[in-house]
C-alpha cells in the first residue's frame, strides 16, 4: 500500500471513530452525574452561553436548568459572554433562573467577556453573581430598533425594564439603585466597580478559584430560605448543546437566513424553467423553509415585509414597461431597505448587516430582472416548430403551380428550408420561380412570387 492510500484509509477510519467517541461522551454524561451522586460527591453542572440572547439560547438555558434539577446537582454554573439580545427571551431566562430549585451561578468570563444589555439582567437574577477580572456588565437601556421612540414610549420602556430588574435585585440583596442606573443611564461596570457597588458577590480569576470561594457559602434563595453550599471534591459536568440547538443557533443568524432565502428562491426559479432536474427545486425548497424557520425565531418588522412586496411589484413592472431601468432601481432600493430593517433587534449581532442586505438586493434584483426579461422575450418569440415556423421563409417552386388541384387557388410543390411542401398560390407560378411563404392553409403553404 502506498503512503497516500494508507493516509486515506487512516482518515476514513478516523471519522467514524470520532463520531463514536462523541456519541459515547454524550451517553456517559448522565452516568457521570449518577456516579457522582452514588459516591456522595457533590455534582456541579456547567454550561457556556457565548451568544446573543434569543429564543434558542433561552431554550438551551431552560433545558440546562431542568437537567440540573433532575440530576439533583448542587450547583449550575453558567459561564456568560453576551452582547445582549431580545427582552422577551431575557424574561423567559430570568424566570427560569428564579424558579430553579438548584442554585445558579452566573459567571461572566473569561477575561474580555461581557454581560451587556440583557446579560446584566441574567447576572443580577442569579443566586451568585460573579465576574472575572477584565470583564464588564451593564449598559442595559432598552433599545427600540427602527427609530427613536417618542418621550412617552421611551419612559414606558425604561420604567418597565427598571421595575422588572428591581423585582428580583432587591430579593437578592443587591444594590437596586446601581442596577437601575444600568437601565436608565446605560451605565456599565467593570468587575471591580460592580463588586464595590454590591451588584455582584465576588470576583474570581478562573473557575477553580470561583468554586473555592463558593465552597461553604450560605445562600438566601428567592423564597427566603437559606442553603449552604458544600462543593469540596465536586464532580463538574459540562452540558454541551444538542445538535438541534447548534443547528438552530447557526440558522438564527439573520444574514445567513437571508442568503439561504435568496439562493433558495433562485434555485426554485431554475427548477421552473428546467422542469425535471429535481435537484435545484428540492434544494431550493429546503433552503427557503430553513430561512423562513430562522426568521420566524426573530422579531420581523411588518413594514419591512411591505417594502419587500413593493420591491417584487416594481421589478415585475420593469419587465412590462419601458422605464429605462428606473423601476428596477426603485425595486432594488425597496429590497435593500426591506432587508436592512427586516429584523427588529436591539443589538447589532442580531441585525442584518448593510453589506449583506445591499449585496443580496443588487444580486437578486439584477438576476430577477434578467431572468424575467428572458422569459418575456421567449414568450414573444414566434413558434420555431411546425408549419407556422415557415411563415416569411423563402424557397423555390419545384414545379409549375397551376389551378388543377383547386379551382380557387393554383397548387403545386415547393421546396422551403430543404423540405418539400404542397403549396397554393393566388396566381400561377412557373417552375424554378423563387417564392415566399405568406401563410398556411390546412397542411399546405400559401406562397407568392418574391
Amino acid at each position: 500500500m502506498n503512503t497516500s492510500s494508507f493516509r486515506a484509509g487512516r482518515a476514513s477510519r478516523a471519522v467514524p471513530q470520532m463520531l463514536a467517541a462523541l456519541f459515547l461522551f454524550a451517553a456517559l454524561l448522565p452516568s457521570m452525574g449518577t456516579q457522582a451522586k452514588a459516591s456522595g460527591r457533590p455534582l456541579i453542572e456547567r454550561m457556556t452561553l457565548d451568544d446573543t440572547i434569543q429564543p434558542v439560547s433561552a431554550a438551551r438555558l431552560e433545558r440546562s436548568i431542568a437537567r440540573a434539577n433532575a440530576d439533583g446537582a448542587s450547583l449550575l454554573l453558567v459561564e456568560l459572554n453576551t452582547p445582549g439580545g431580545l427582552l422577551d427571551s431575557t424574561r423567559e431566562m430570568v424566570g427560569a433562573i428564579l424558579r430553579s430549585r438548584v442554585p445558579i451561578v452566573v459567571y461572566i468570563a473569561p477575561e474580555g467577556a461581557r454581560g451587556g444589555s440583557a446579560g446584566f439582567f441574567l447576572l443580577e437574577a442569579a443566586d451568585i453573581a460573579a465576574m472575572a477580572p477584565g470583564t464588564n456588565a451593564g449598559a442595559s437601556h432598552p433599545v427600540l430598533e427602527g427609530g427613536e421612540p417618542d418621550a412617552t414610549m421611551r419612559q414606558k420602556m425604561e420604567n418597565d425594564a427598571a421595575a422588572f430588574l428591581r423585582s428580583y435585585v432587591s430579593q437578592r440583596g443587591r444594590n437596586v439603585t446601581a442596577a437601575e442606573q444600568a437601565v436608565r443611564e446605560s451605565k456599565a461596570y467593570s468587575a471591580q466597580e460592580a463588586l464595590n457597588a454590591h451588584l455582584i458577590d465576588l470576583v474570581a480569576a478562573n473557575e477553580a478559584t470561583l468554586l473555592q470561594q463558593l465552597d461553604g457559602r450560605t445562600l438566601t434563595r428567592m423564597d427566603g430560605s437559606t442553603e449552604r453550599l458544600s462543593l469540596s471534591h465536586a464532580v463538574v459536568v459540562t452540558l454541551v448543546p444538542t445538535l438541534r440547538e447548534r443547528v438552530l443557533g447557526t440558522l438564527e443568524n439573520p444574514n445567513l437566513a437571508l442568503l439561504l432565502l435568496a439562493a433558495g428562491v433562485l434555485l426554485i426559479y431554475v427548477e421552473f424553467h428546467l422542469p425535471g432536474t429535481i435537484v435545484p427545486g428540492a434544494t431550493g425548497t429546503v433552503m427557503v423553509f430553513l430561512a423562513l424557520f430562522a426568521l420566524n425565531l426573530l422579531p420581523v418588522r411588518h413594514t419591512a415585509l411591505a417594502l419587500l412586496i413593493a420591491a417584487i411589484v416594481l421589478l415585475a413592472l420593469e419587465i412590462k414597461t419601458m422605464s429605462h431601468g428606473l423601476l428596477a432601481l426603485a425595486g432594488i432600493a425597496c429590497l435593500a431597505g426591506g432587508l436592512l430593517t427586516l429584523v427588529d433587534a436591539p443589538v447589532p449581532e442580531l441585525r442584518v448587516q448593510p453589506g449583506v442586505a445591499i449585496g443580496i438586493s443588487v444580486a437578486l434584483g439584477g438576476v430577477t430582472v434578467f431572468l424575467l426579461r428572458l422569459a418575456m422575450r421567449a414568450k414573444r418569440r414566434k413558434v420555431l416548430t411546425g408549419v407556422a415556423a415557415l411563415i416569411g421563409a423563402t424557397g423555390v417552386a419545384m414545379e409549375a403551380i397551376t389551378p388543377a388541384a383547386d379551382p380557387e387557388f393554383p397548387s403545386g410543390r415547393v421546396m422551403v428550408d430543404g423540405e418539400i411542401w404542397e403549396a397554393v398560390a393566388e396566381d400561377a407560378i412557373a417552375a424554378e420561380t423563387p417564392v415566399r411563404v405568406i401563410g398556411t392553409s390546412d397542411d399546405r403553404l400559401r406562397v407568392e412570387r418574391t
